[in-house]
């Protein structure tokens, strides 16, 4: 896919057959299928990578003979890509917050509060790492704790991450496809509507399990407390860079800077916090396998789309398509990661911590079924509300 001022020297873009969109369709199905028909399969990262190459190898072939710079552009659009998500978990992974206060509704509440402003700061993925933790070891001495952890994934780990492209990979790849960066920022009443619904409702049914707690167990949460704690406080700072050079720096010079942070940071983050923070590069190997194939295989979609757009009533402003269907685009694709365990990268790993903790967590079936209670009511008003 090319930027606009590409587009404007290109006398005949190479434009694919429609078929040539069914890689990336069979791409996405694995990624939903394979997880749940093959799981042990699918949790060695080389079998990924093997399926990714699998179903981009074909898309690969056809566009080295058609057109390689757009394979080029698009080589390159993924290693940002990674870079941003690789730093960002770095980085966000030298940061431990430890604590146990009080598991009152308020605190809870605030927690997710304080994680949908954060998503959209250090990523869906960093806002995660850095609470999901402390929020489990607050909650340690109540029973009824799953419904926190399937709203921490609503909130934290999707909905709150829309207000820039820091905050979820979709925006990024928007971002790099010639959306501007403060663009996002349009979202800001669609993302303060969703999760202020999401909140209250949370509050409420928290408030209504609270009462439903042991005496027992109400009065060791009273007794138990420990404050708030953050180690690894030099992350917070190449925090920030990474953010200023996200905004502010074109590439190659944006990526070495990332690059740069985050060996930087893996250096001044003392062993101890990783252990605590169970930090490995497996989740980051994943999505790089994963992404590597859903990049190649969505090229032929981007190029039919970008092609045909205006025959289909998308007249050329944003990216190719107009503000109103960006929006669109770019709040489904945030705030529908929540509809399932794997709809966004950090779902599963926030999943995979709580059962660590002895936490039962609803299978995926029955997290569905706070999906659908709970998030399509709300995307259906936020529907009527803005695209209506």
């Amino acid at each position: 896919m090319r930027s606009s001022s590409d587009a404007s020297v290109i006398v005949n873009p190479f434009v694919p057959a429609v078929g040539w969109v069914a890689p990336f369709a069979l791409m996405l199905l694995a990624i939903a299928v394979l997880p749940l028909a093959v799981p042990r399969f699918w949790e060695s990262n080389a079998r990924k990578l093997a399926v990714s190459a699998l179903l981009g190898l074909p898309v690969l072939v056809l566009y080295a003979r058609h057109d390689p710079s757009a394979l080029a552009h698009t080589g390159h659009d993924y290693l940002s890509f990674i870079v941003l998500l690789g730093s960002l978990f770095v980085v966000s992974g030298g940061i431990l917050v430890t604590g146990d206060l009080e598991a009152t509704p308020r605190t809870n509440t605030a927690f997710l509060a304080v994680g949908s402003v954060l998503a959209s700061l250090i990523g869906t993925t960093g806002a995660s790492v850095l609470l999901v933790r402390p929020l489990l070891s607050t909650n340690q001495e109540r029973r009824h704790v799953a419904h926190t952890v399937v709203f921490f994934i609503f909130v934290v780990s999707n909905t709150g991450g829309c207000l820039t492209p820091l905050g979820d990979p979709p925006l990024f790849l928007g971002y790099l496809r010639g959306v501007p960066f403060t663009w996002t920022l349009r979202l800001a009443p669609h993302w303060l509507l969703v999760n202020a619904l999401l909140l209250a409702i949370y509050y409420v049914w928290d408030r209504r399990a609270h009462a439903r707690e042991p005496v027992a167990a109400v009065a060791r949460d009273r007794s138990v407390r420990q404050p708030i704690r953050v180690s690894g406080k030099r992350n917070l700072v190449l925090l920030l860079v990474l953010i200023a050079s996200v905004a502010g720096l074109a590439s190659p010079y944006r990526e070495v800077v990332m690059v740069t942070v985050a060996a930087l940071s893996m250096m001044a983050t003392p062993r101890k916090v990783h252990e605590e923070n169970r930090f490995t590069f497996h989740a980051i190997a994943e999505v790089a396998a994963l992404f590597a194939g859903v990049f190649l295989t969505m090229l032929p979609a981007l190029e039919i789309l970008h092609a045909r757009g205006a025959s289909l009533g998308l007249p050329a402003q944003v990216a190719g398509v107009t503000h109103e269907v960006l929006a669109a685009i770019s709040a489904g694709a945030v705030f529908m990661g929540a509809n399932t365990y794997i709809g966004n990268g950090p779902n599963f790993m926030v999943r995979a911590i709580a059962e660590e903790r002895g936490v039962r967590m609803p299978s995926f079936g029955g997290y569905m079924l706070y999906s659908g209670a709970v998030l399509i009511p709300c995307f259906v008003l936020v529907t009527l509300v803005f695209f209506g």
